[in-house]
């Protein structure tokens, strides 16, 4: 197979690389250049938003495009357009946000979806991913179009900051503000689960809308932290913490403590996705356990380090702010 990977320097980008390159794909990566190509890859150098910045898309032929973009659409719309007739499938790396507000729980991949444009700029996150799936369709036809709307991603590599944070956290000992409830259900995917699903299902010729985590519950905050613990090996004390308690005392979930959010509509909108097409299409995810311990060894290979995106906040309380709280 050959595959053009638009991104594939950072996170999500480059674990489909690596899986690619795991199977003696021939791989080129379309880049900025402002992180290093991954070690096999041809290396093809642009600025998609730049005038003229898809040169390097030019010539070459590829069975496989994987698009992870997820800033105005036009960006997709004009890759898109330019690669049709030179690339037999597109995978566009959606979201689960492209649903109508307020998704409900259990929500599939038929349920409402926000009004979007291919064409337009300066939009939220929904409107951009959205309007990136209908660039992709207008340019490559529903039947050549493969749309893999995710949900939170975690894993080794992450560059936003949530699982690398409670990492740290729990990495520095003493007692750790654990959100409550213990048992409440989480919904995410390892970046390399989603990698590999992607590649399989593409090459099996699979087309439209796949919602990309794993089932409600494959973890709960407790078997996420727990597992924190002791891959880090620190011997924190997890302080669980009634939800009301922490959202009183002006704590923001997911920011402030990421991944953590209570129970309401905000809730069933990131945890309680339906992916039952998904699973029926060869979804498999990994245990907790083994991507927490993976996402912690590759962290001390950067000295507990996580790199940051520069279009994300970062994440979590401060020690201070948290050690006020458990004083309460």
């Amino acid at each position: 197979m050959r595959l053009l990977v638009l991104g594939g320097t950072e996170f999500a980008g480059r674990a489909v690389v690596e899986a690619a390159l795991a199977r003696d794909w021939e791989v080129a990566v379309f880049h900025r250049g402002r992180h290093e190509a991954p070690a096999g890859v041809v290396p093809l150098r642009g600025d998609r938003t730049a005038e003229g910045g898809l040169a390097a898309l030019a010539g070459g032929r590829w069975d496989l495009v994987v698009d992870t973009w997820s800033g105005d659409p036009t960006a997709v719309r004009d890759a898109a357009r330019l690669l049709a007739g030179r690339a037999d499938r597109y995978v566009y790396v959606s979201s689960r946000s492209v649903h109508a507000w307020p998704p409900a729980a259990g929500t599939a991949e038929d349920g409402p979806l926000v009004e979007a444009s291919p064409d337009a700029t300066g939009v939220p996150y929904p409107q951009c991913k959205r309007g990136g799936e209908l660039a992709v369709l207008a340019a490559f036809g529903a039947e050549r179009t493969l749309l893999g709307r995710a949900g939170l991603i975690i894993g080794p590599g992450e560059n936003v900051g949530r699982l690398p944070w409670w990492l740290n956290r729990t990495a520095r000992g003493g007692p750790v503000l654990a959100p409550g409830p213990r048992d409440l259900p989480l919904q995410y995917i390892d970046v390399r689960d989603m990698a590999t699903w992607l590649l399989d299902a593409a090459g099996a010729g699979l087309s439209g809308p796949y919602n990309l985590v794993s089932p409600n519950g494959h973890t709960t905050m407790v078997g996420l932290l727990e597992a924190c613990v002791r891959a880090t090996g620190s011997g924190a004390e997890l302080r669980w913490t009634d939800p009301e308690v922490i959202l009183a005392a002006g704590v923001e979930p997911w920011s402030d403590l990421p991944i953590w959010i209570p129970e309401g509509e905000l809730y069933d909108a990131m945890h309680r996705g339906d992916v039952t097409k998904a699973l029926a299409a060869g979804l498999r995810c990994r245990p907790v356990t083994e991507t927490v311990a993976d996402t912690w060894a590759w962290l001390r290979t950067l000295g507990g380090r996580a790199p940051q995106r520069a279009d994300r906040p970062a994440t979590g309380l401060s020690a201070e702010r948290e050690a006020q709280l458990l004083g309460r």
